[in-house]
């Protein structure tokens, strides 16, 4: 098992997929992980619709083109109805909530051997009408998960990171 530092540092956004199936034990503690991650108190909002069969990817593309062959999206969405509200302006905590679990999402699937690369890039009105999603659950982003391809390599912006004192506000 990797520390999360090291974990942290060698994970990276997969473009390149094998066709190979991810195994469902190895979908499952990736789900798992997004189970454990803390959300706005504890309201839990995540909803997350696994997308494996064909027609479901089909629909992926149509949505998206940043699906990058992988055999299994993880459709994240959080439930309006169920979020925190923060009382001086009113905002909900499902994005951040989303946002989250999709991390903790990532991070199991690159402990696990997998890769993934978080995709923000689709119209979330469109998705909702393909998929069918109720009114009250909100799209918040794709994880394509699958087996690196071989030549699957990190993009050259992906070493570019901003240094502690640059991070700070002062």
């Amino acid at each position: 098992m990797s520390t999360f530092q090291e974990l942290s540092v060698s994970r990276y956004s997969v473009r390149n997929f094998k066709s190979q199936s991810v195994e469902p034990e190895k979908l499952s503690q990736i789900l798992e992980a997004g189970c454990v991650a803390p959300t706005a108190c504890n309201n839990r909002p995540q909803r997350i619709k696994v997308i494996t069969d064909e027609k479901g990817l089909a629909i992926a593309d149509e949505c998206t083109p940043c699906r990058f062959g992988a055999p299994v999206v993880l459709l994240i969405c959080y439930d309006k109805s169920l979020c925190w509200r923060r009382n001086f302006d009113g905002a909900l905590s499902g994005e951040t909530d989303a946002s989250i679990v999709t991390t903790h999402m990532m991070l199991s699937a690159h402990d696990l051997g997998l890769g993934s690369c978080w995709v923000m890039y689709f119209d979330p009105k469109k998705t909702s009408e393909l998929f069918s999603l109720p009114e009250n659950i909100v799209p918040v982003a794709m994880l394509p998960i699958g087996y690196p391809a071989d030549d699957a390599a990190p993009n050259e912006r992906h070493f570019d990171k901003l240094g502690a004192e640059e991070m700070l506000l002062k």
